[in-house]
């Protein structure tokens, strides 16, 4: 199984390049962020993505998530429901089986530092909950937080900068605490090199001087059988780059 996320920054002006990736990646779950577009706004193309039961959750212009799931994969129509801390168009859930899948955009915390902690700690009591209900859980997405210094190149780190907190970083760990595993990290525990986004100037995508922001998280049964986790750094022109996780 494949499970890929991807902040698109704006689907309608990634439309072409969202289905070039689909048909390349062809990934079972597709959580996207910040798609910034209204159900009504997005591209007929992609609305009913081919193969896909789909579910778009989005503004106009501002944040929003998406996420699909191969019908293939999963023959019976997910629900597609909200944890009641969702604002701003945040977080869509589904569940399968015993399992639960969400895309989920953490607040950048710029504008309201004060609502992304409050978002990440609503993101912590909701793990937990589908921990003590017995559901496995992946949760995808863009948490806008480098959890160590590893995950900021060297020529970005910068102390107390928000994003790279020991606040931020003390709550995504907490997180974690919930029976979750950062798989990209747990494949690639010595990778000083694994960024995810990148500042849109000076050639920095390119000389690959970005930060990991971008998540897979897994329950540990799940983790155990991840293989690969890359950040596709060549794909699209999002200042995120997609990150796909394959389980066996």
């Amino acid at each position: 199984m494949k499970i890929a996320t991807w902040n698109v920054n704006g689907i309608r002006a990634r439309q072409t390049q969202f289905l070039e990736w689909v048909e390349s990646a062809q990934p079972d779950v597709v959580c996207l962020q910040e798609i910034k577009a209204s159900i009504a706004q997005v591209p007929e193309a992609i609305c009913n993505l081919n193969g896909y039961w789909c579910y778009w959750h989005g503004e106009v212009a501002y944040s929003g998530v998406a996420l699909h799931m191969r019908r293939e994969t999963f023959p019976e129509e997910p629900k597609f429901t909200h944890p009641e801390f969702d604002h701003e168009t945040r977080i869509v859930e589904a569940r399968a089986g015993d399992t639960v899948f969400a895309s989920v955009y953490v607040p950048n915390g710029g504008k309201d530092y004060a609502a992304k902690i409050e978002f990440m700690k609503s993101l912590i009591g909701y793990a937990k909950a589908q921990r003590e209900l017995g559901l496995k859980l992946v949760i995808c997405g863009d948490y806008n937080i480098a959890r160590t210094d590893m995950d900021v190149h060297p020529k970005e780190r910068k102390p107390n900068i928000i994003g790279q907190r020991p606040e931020e970083r003390d709550l995504l760990e907490a997180m974690l605490a919930e029976g979750l595993v950062d798989v990209g990290r747990k494949l690639y525990p010595d990778a000083e090199d694994y960024f995810t986004w990148w500042a849109p100037w000076r050639n920095l995508r390119q000389r690959n001087i970005g930060w990991r922001l971008d998540y897979v998280l897994a329950s540990e049964a799940l983790a155990e059988r991840a293989v690969s986790c890359p950040s596709y750094r060549e794909i699209g022109t999002s200042d995120h780059a997609p990150v796909v996780a394959t389980f066996e």
